[in-house]
């Protein structure tokens, strides 16, 4: 399941095998023995084989209340022959419900007298049954009663008879529940089509909501084949996981005529995967090695051809994969549907994905290289879970990254194949490695947690997080890289062919990679692939490598944040890292650092100025470097003379490292401050994007004008900005349309445009009054998409009431998009009258100007400006009671985190406090006010950093 931002690489972690003394060997022994009982995986109990004797249960614990509920393993799951019957018509006011019937072919394990399966909120319809033991004809077991716990989200039929281990057995079940458009489970959502308002039904299993369509053993390890019939409104088409087999006829018992769709027999697979669309759409297909792929949508999205890019790279993406993993695809059809309304980014079902519209929809006439790019990941990405995820499963949700982070990995590959153009390997780095690093400091879970671990302190769904997808793909990135693709991809293989249609662990992994390893002479590791493996997903967090290049010694340690932790007591995890380092732009064979520290001749840098060493080549790691002072001058030289001498997601690396342990107390800020020097060399917007996320964070862009820092920083970026900003305007005035293919244009140019803007450069202040006069002018005129925003911004800045009156009309026009509409409700908030944005606010109060949704948004935009949060402020304390009943607390909660940023002082505190008292409740006006003093003294912690770079820029503005 995607919620997603894509991802892939990076990784390390210590294992000791090395010292002759045994005394060196044994402790190396001993940490590894800590590691193993820290990362083994709690498995639930294993299964006794069906012909082995087992001794009577004589009754089966049902899960407690607010644990993850796991099922007892006396009953196995074979078979589900699956009814469903949502009783929908078009047109049909709600409530709407459905109801069905599930037989469950099941396998009994060990002898018991009931039968514990999940089911969440729903009703049971006509009583309970259970056939068998199987083949008897005619045989049964009473139910004596059927038991709802709903507290654990499961079933319990209580049985006069006993189920023996060994013998086959069918339950049979009739149930009914609720159709809500909440997104989850069984769900119906309203959308409109060619100017008709409609309505359809879909569905969305994972991870453990298919116990709320169907009782079910509804967990991954739990597979079985599937039989699937759906009973529909005549108008509406049925797909489920598989192609459909037989369309008929029946009448209810009133006479009404409804559709009865029946699919064939499924593969194995789990619950979570089960999928079901009700609809009225068209679809656009194609075949490839004998898979029928079809794209369904809005009949005016098929006519219009906005699936036929996402239809257009789907073969080809199925036939990479088939390739690259040499696995055949097993299924003869896949259903890619876009639906107008749904809570993910995308679903995996076997056979039947299902999409938010925007992830498949490309707009023939769009220039946009960013919408490709996306179109091309999110299906590439939602296809490999065919593999990793489908047919082979996870044994357990604590797994999850096996899923998620093997997909996260093999998206950008498969991406880079569809789309050459764009460069992947740098979005990788930015989008995923980076964004992870930044944190996975404050996130305080490993990779792949204890099952008892989840039980206790984490919620299945809380595992659909950064951790899972883009650390899972960065350590995936490590692993390849220094194993080799060749290697890494033999050993999938391997692993995909050995669980085929089963479930598996992390462990399962390691062995089948070892196996590979051990078959080969070329690459040699330093302990075993778990050993090293285990060391990047059984911890939290991540290294960092210090360095002093004069001695060659390299220690590692546990990133933290040193301003905030006294102790480092917690923060005592070593890694097996592989250390990839360049010379002088020569790349070196590749180091293993598997202790805590180690002293490196061959890395001892010499006198020369030009002697320089570069660790983490490309960010092929998982860890950030802290190098000494004189290497770091000397890669600052560099910069200044040779930029291009590192390579492009090395630089991006070295100064984003330099800014992170600025900020966690491992440097001076100052350091930091001395890579950014040679910008006026730059020439990757990557990079630029991230040196101003450093700079000029966007929570500080409201209050920084304030302080003495800003003329200088002013002055010491422009100089820089100049070359790369003189660039890309040039393309904006000249040939706009030449930049489609620049991803990074498409994505950061804004934010080099509104630094330039904010910094006060005229040319840019003039580009963006000259440009919003034009569209004044002319409606017809497109100011450029990617600039748009702050165009907007500061042609209602530098204007005057005629420019934000134009804004307030195209807001309200009746062909603006809803991306338009965003842009011009931020662009009022950048007026610099004080009577303007009273204006506005007060505007945003009328039912009928705004949609009530728009007055938060308006609030929010102006009470994070720098003239306007005291203006804002002000207008939520008059109009309080109005905002509170449409709105309630969370309001006042957003509003008070962006006036935090403006807080200095207990006397500022005092103020929001009379205010807050009045409102909150005890316990909320507590949890505010220790916010607010935290952000206090962040704020004199920031002020006293900010008085340190005004220091350093006074001393290097001119050089």
């Amino acid at each position: 399941m995607g919620a997603r931002g894509g991802g892939l690489y990076v990784g390390r972690r210590a294992a000791a095998l090395g010292a002759a003394l045994l005394l060196a060997l044994l402790a190396a022994l001993l940490a590894l023995a800590v590691l193993y009982g820290r990362c083994r995986q709690e498995a639930a109990p294993p299964l006794p084989s069906p012909t082995a004797p087992s001794p009577a249960a004589p009754s089966e614990p049902v899960p407690a209340a607010g644990s993850v509920p796991r099922l007892p393993r006396h009953l196995l799951p074979l078979h589900y022959d699956l009814e469903l019957w949502p009783r929908v018509r078009p047109g049909q006011a709600g409530p709407f419900g459905f109801s069905g019937q599930v037989n469950i072919t099941v396998l009994c394990r060990r002898d018991t007298d009931t039968a514990v399966l999940h089911s969440a909120g729903l009703r049971s319809r006509g009583a309970a049954a259970v056939r068998g033991p199987l083949p008897e004809p005619g045989a049964a077991v009473e139910v004596a009663g059927l038991r709802q716990e709903e507290a654990s989200e499961v079933a319990v039929l209580e049985l006069r008879g006993w189920l023996r281990a060994g013998r086959r057995y069918i339950l049979q079940l009739g149930f009914q529940g609720r159709l809500d458009e909440d997104l989850d489970g069984l769900f119906l959502t309203r959308y409109t089509d060619q100017g008709r308002s409609s309505m359809l039904i879909a569905s969305q299993l994972e991870p453990t909501y298919a116990r709320r369509v169907y009782p079910c053993f509804d967990e991954p390890a739990m597979k079985s084949t599937f039989n699937i019939r759906i009973i529909h409104d005549p108008s509406y088409v049925a797909l489920s996981n598989m192609p459909a087999i037989d369309v008929s006829e029946m009448k209810d018992e009133n006479g009404s005529l409804w559709t009865v769709t029946t699919f064939n027999t499924s593969l194995k697979m789990s619950t979570y995967l089960t999928a079901f669309v009700i609809c009225d759409f068209d679809y656009v297909t194609r075949t490839e090695r004998g898979n029928e792929i079809r794209i369904w949508a809005r009949k005016e999205a098929i006519r219009n051809g906005y699936v036929d890019y996402a239809l257009n790279i789907t073969s080809p993406i199925l036939a990479f994969l088939e390739d690259i993993l040499n696995v055949t695809y097993p299924l003869s059809k896949t259903d890619l549907v876009a639906l107008p309304d749904f809570g993910a980014g995308g679903m995996e079902n076997w056979g039947l994905l299902t999409f938010q519209e925007s992830s498949l929809m490309y707009l023939p006439d769009d220039k946009s290289t960013i919408r490709k790019a996306m179109i091309a990941l999110i299906v590439h990405f939602f296809f490999l879970y065919k593999w990793f995820g489908n047919l082979v499963t996870m044994n357990w949700w604590n797994d999850l990254w096996l899923n998620e982070g093997l997909a996260s990995y093999f998206e950008y590959l498969g991406a880079a194949f569809v789309e050459p153009k764009l460069s992947l390997d740098k979005i990788f780095h930015d989008h995923v490695v980076q964004s992870v690093l930044r944190e996975d400091n404050e996130i305080v879970r490993s990779l792949s947690e204890s099952e008892d671990k989840i039980k206790e302190s984490f919620s299945i769904m809380s595992l659909f997080d950064s951790i899972t997808y883009n650390k899972g793909a960065s350590i995936t990135w490590m692993l390849s890289g220094f194993l080799t693709e060749k290697l890494f991809i033999k050993a999938l293989t391997s692993y995909l062919k050995g669980f085929s249609f089963s479930n598996a662990n992390q462990d399962d992994l390691w062995t089948h990679i070892q196996m590979v390893v051990d078959a080969q002479d070329e690459v040699q590791l330093p302990a075993s692939v778990k050993q090293i493996m285990d060391s990047w997903t059984c911890q939290n967090g991540f290294p960092v490598l210090t360095i002093n290049l004069t001695t060659g010694t390299i220690r590692q340690e546990q990133f933290f944040n040193k301003k905030n932790r006294k102790s480092t007591d917690a923060y005592n995890n070593t890694w097996i890292i592989p250390v990839s380092w360049m010379r002088n732009g020569s790349s070196q064979p590749l180091i293993w650092l598997d202790k805590s520290s180690k002293v490196l001749p061959e890395m001892q840098i010499l006198e020369s100025e030009y002697d320089w060493i570069l660790l983490n080549v490309n960010l092929s790691g998982y860890y950030r470097v802290n190098y000494d002072q004189l290497n770091l001058k000397r890669l600052a030289h560099l910069l200044e003379n040779d930029p291009k001498a590192i390579p492009a997601v090395s630089r991006f690396q070295l100064i984003d490292d330099a800014f992170a342990l600025a900020r966690f107390g491992y440097i001076q800020i100052e350091t930091a401050l001395e890579l950014t020097k040679y910008l006026a060399r730059e020439d990757e917007l990557f990079i630029w994007n991230m040196v101003l996320l450093n700079l000029i964070p966007e929570n500080l862009e409201s209050t920084l004008k304030n302080y003495e820092v800003y003329p200088l920083l002013k002055k010491y970026l422009l100089k820089r900005m100049l070359p790369i900003y003189h660039y890309y305007v040039g393309f904006i005035r000249q040939n706009v349309d030449a930049l489609e293919d620049d991803y990074f244009a498409q994505v950061y140019l804004e934010k080099l445009f509104e630094t330039a803007c904010w910094l006060g450069l005229q040319d840019c202040l003039n580009l963006s009054s000259e440009l919003y006069a034009k569209w004044m002018d002319n409606l017809e005129y497109k100011i450029p998409t990617l600039i748009k925003r702050t165009v907007c911004c500061y042609g209602v800045a530098v204007g005057s009431d005629k420019e934000w009156n134009f804004a307030w009309e195209m807001c309200n026009h009746t062909d603006s998009t809803e991306e338009d509409k965003d842009i011009l409700l931020f662009a009022m908030s950048c007026a610099k009258e004080s009577w303007l944005l009273y204006r506005y606010l007060q505007y945003g109060l009328s039912d009928t100007l705004f949609s009530s949704n728009c007055t938060s948004t308006i609030i929010l935009n102006v009470v994070a400006k720098d003239i306007g949060h005291r203006i804002a402020w002000e207008f939520v304390t008059e109009n309080w009671p109005l905002l509170s009943e449409r709105y309630g607390q969370e309001l006042l909660h957003d509003v008070l985190k962006v006036m935090g940023r403006f807080v200095h002082t207990d006397i500022q505190i005092q103020e929001l406090q009379i205010f807050y008292n009045a409102t909150l409740e005890e316990d909320e006006r507590e949890a505010t006010t220790l916010l607010l003093e935290l952000t206090k003294s962040e704020n004199i912690e920031g002020r006293e950093l900010l008085i340190k770079v005004a220091s350093w820029l006074k001393k290097n503005i001119d050089d």
